[in-house]
């Protein structure tokens, strides 16, 4: 079967494509280069896509940055070093608009073309609580949605959309990696990079990834900026 997976060279996408690799699918990746501020995590993703020996990986260019109004497509601070409890209270500014709305629908379109039975997407409620676009309630909204706006279901062949690490911690997920031989260390989740591509260390992403590593026993094998942690 054939499945379509939101692939942004980031752990959790790549602990989700390696799910569905190790389940027998034939893999379609979509990345999407969105007008965010680094481009580290494209070239990543391509990386994991030869690791996965992918049937086919897409790249779309869109440009959210016209909107604005996200600390990953606009002049606006990456917050660093928070608590807990100030990375669970709100929506951070690092919530992109629609975001995840949108890629569905581009990879909802790429599924009716390749005739994929269902889209992988690597969305985790436990560990991104501030993220609208990440909860049960939306992806539930969105299978619904791709159930009544689609020719292929309308032709009896129904499309899923499923969310295998959404209520697993950041170590369950690591884990969880660790039993699949993801190479982590060409996975890249920080939301501030420097020119290099090294992890800042101190932004929210890296702080929830640094916990997970450690939670489990293991150093982070990606680079950090010097002092990043």
């Amino acid at each position: 079967m054939k499945v379509v997976i939101l692939a942004s060279g980031g752990l959790d996408s790549t602990v989700t494509a390696a799910l569905a690799k190790r389940d027998g699918y034939q893999l379609y990746l979509l990345t999407l280069e969105y007008g965010q501020r680094h481009h580290i995590e494209i070239t990543r993703a391509e990386r994991i896509a030869e690791w996965l020996k992918v049937h086919e990986h897409k790249i779309i260019r869109l440009d959210l940055s016209v909107f604005g109004r996200s600390a990953l497509t606009d002049q606006i601070a990456v917050p660093k070093s928070r608590s807990l409890a100030e990375r669970e209270a709100g929506i951070p500014p690092t919530y992109v608009p629609a975001r995840n709305t949108i890629f569905l629908s581009l990879a909802l379109a790429y599924a009716e073309v390749v005739k994929a039975e269902a889209i992988f997407i690597g969305a985790n409620i436990r560990d991104y609580s501030g993220y609208p676009d990440c909860r049960p309630e939306f992806l539930k909204a969105f299978s619904e949605l791709a159930r009544l706006g689609t020719k292929r279901r309308v032709e009896g062949c129904p499309l899923e959309v499923i969310a295998p690490l959404l209520m697993m911690t950041k170590a369950d997920i690591i884990r969880q990696g660790q039993n699949l031989q993801v190479p982590f260390e060409w996975t890249h989740s920080c939301y501030d990079p420097d020119v290099d591509g090294l992890a800042c260390g101190h932004c929210d992403s890296c702080l929830i990834r640094l916990e997970g590593f450690r939670e489990v026993g293991m150093t982070d094998p990606v680079a950090y900026e010097k002092g990043g942690l």
